[in-house]
């Protein structure tokens, strides 16, 4: 079977096809405007639902959806308080830390090619 060198180490055509799909399934979880940017606010420990939209500058809308896809993956978990009036908080579950390498790595990634775009048109 032949080797491919493009895609993340050589591998075999399935094992590409493989690696596709996995990334595919990362972007499926944590792609989009939001998803990130939550979890790195949530780093921070646990807020209430109004909080998270405006540290986030997020309408309540989009925050509710982005919460719901982040809750059904095990990445946050949702609790509601027996408050008046009742409060809902958010909070990062342990399976949440399994993203720490990746976010550290976008952070570099950003901050290099903020850097490049910026000295680009400096130049």
């Amino acid at each position: 079977m032949a080797t491919k060198t493009h895609c993340l180490t050589p591998a075999t055509n399935q094992e590409c096809k493989v690696a596709q799909l996995t990334l595919q399934d990362t972007l499926d979880v944590v792609g989009g405007k939001w998803k990130l940017v939550l979890i790195s606010i949530l780093r921070g420990g646990k807020l209430k639902f109004r909080e998270l939209s405006r540290e986030a500058g997020i309408s309540p809308r989009v925050l509710s959806k982005e919460l719901k896809d982040l809750e059904m993956h095990d990445l946050v978990t949702r609790t509601v308080q027996d408050t008046r009036p009742i409060t809902v908080e958010y909070e990062l579950t342990p399976y949440s830390e399994t993203l720490s390498d990746m976010i550290i790595a976008m952070h570099a990634w950003g901050k290099q090619h903020r850097e490049k775009v910026i000295h680009k048109t400096v130049s």
